[in-house]
């Protein structure tokens, strides 16, 4: 139970939210319904859920990418749209959507000039150091592999110091040998910088090697039916993979993704 004075302390407060979309026979379909989730600042979140559950939704209102039917969404204290117009929210999706006519560090550098402030160029050099990719300023994307481009990705989104990171499936289109380094390499890059971060995935290995805590939802409707507190400590190696703990834990949130019914 939290006070009204302590839920203020949330850096993302996503309070009994419905999202319904109108299709084109005139029928509702309800992707999200009375989905509560708090956020603590500079707390790893990880979302997981089966396929068309509306993860991606929640990230989306999260981002004021989207509005709510019902409920309402706030990130540190205010609605979403009014950080993203501040840009104080880091966004980085699956597909890196790098403009592939700039350099890596003119991609890198595009926030600034979309904000309409000088390019700070410590910054987008600290930046470009922290993901490992010094000496590549002037590469192009194409010339890069995709873990190294989803790198320059996550960069972009953390340049401006935002609030917020949210992540929507970053390694997603990798295979697994690349999934794993970038997992390592996300872990590091959020210990330095210990931003407030929801992570939408699939991977029930990714969620529990990334995140402070997991959240699981339902298929749709949408709703948050689990909530696990991940114990390992950190830095995390990829050896804690192999423990009997994390095995335990990954098997408890695969049953909570199946279907009512197959548990």
């Amino acid at each position: 139970m939290s006070s009204p004075t302590v839920s203020q302390d949330w850096s993302i407060n996503v309070d009994r939210v419905r999202k319904s979309f109108k299709l084109d026979d005139g029928k509702e379909l309800v992707a999200i319904e009375e989905v509560d989730l708090k956020i603590g600042k500079g707390e790893f979140v990880a979302l997981l859920g089966p396929s068309g559950c509306g993860k991606s939704t929640v990230l989306r209102l999260v981002a004021a990418l989207d509005n709510a039917t019902h409920g309402r969404v706030t990130v540190e204290g205010r609605d979403p749209l009014e950080l993203s117009r501040a840009h104080r929210l880091g966004v980085a999706f699956q597909d890196h959507a790098l403009l592939p006519w700039l350099t890596i560090h003119d991609n890198i550098a595009l926030p600034f000039k979309v904000a309409g402030r000088q390019v700070d160029e410590a910054r987008v050099a600290e930046l470009l150091a922290l993901v490992g990719l010094t000496g590549f300023e002037k590469a192009r994307p194409k010339q890069l592999s995709g873990g190294m481009r989803q790198r320059v990705s996550i960069a972009r989104a953390l340049v401006l110091r935002p609030d917020v990171l949210l992540l929507d499936e970053p390694f997603g289109a990798l295979d697994a040998v690349t999934r794993r380094h970038m997992n390592v390499e996300l872990q590091r890059i959020w210990s330095e910088s210990k931003i407030t971060t929801l992570l939408v995935t699939h991977s029930v290995e990714e969620a529990l090697f990334l995140a402070d805590r997991v959240i699981v939802m339902s298929g749709r409707p949408g709703r948050v039916i689990k909530s696990i507190d991940v114990p390992f400590a950190r830095p995390r190696s990829p050896d804690v993979q192999r423990t009997a703990e994390f095995h335990h834990l990954a098997d408890e949130l695969t049953l909570a993704l199946e279907p009512e019914g197959l548990h």
